[in-house]
């Protein structure tokens, strides 16, 4: 009888191991998609910075350049 429980517990100890791994999958999934979802966003905040760069360049070359001058004498 004592073979039976160690395999009853060797059973056992699989069967836990098997429903970390499921648990572990499910949670690395939800990790791959929140990673998927914030590379979207970071990509969205650069091209966002990127148009507002533009924009803000776009702003100083239409300054004159006559104000630098009077305002450095």
């Amino acid at each position: 009888m004592p073979d039976q429980t160690l395999i009853d517990q060797i059973a056992e100890r699989v069967e836990r191991l098997l429903v970390r791994h499921e648990e572990l999958q499910r949670t690395n999934a939800l990790l791959n998609q929140q990673v998927q979802e914030l590379a979207l966003e970071r990509d969205l905040l650069k091209s966002r910075l990127g148009a507002a760069r533009q924009r803000i360049d776009s702003l100083i070359d239409r300054l004159p350049e006559n104000n630098a001058v009077k305002d450095a004498s």
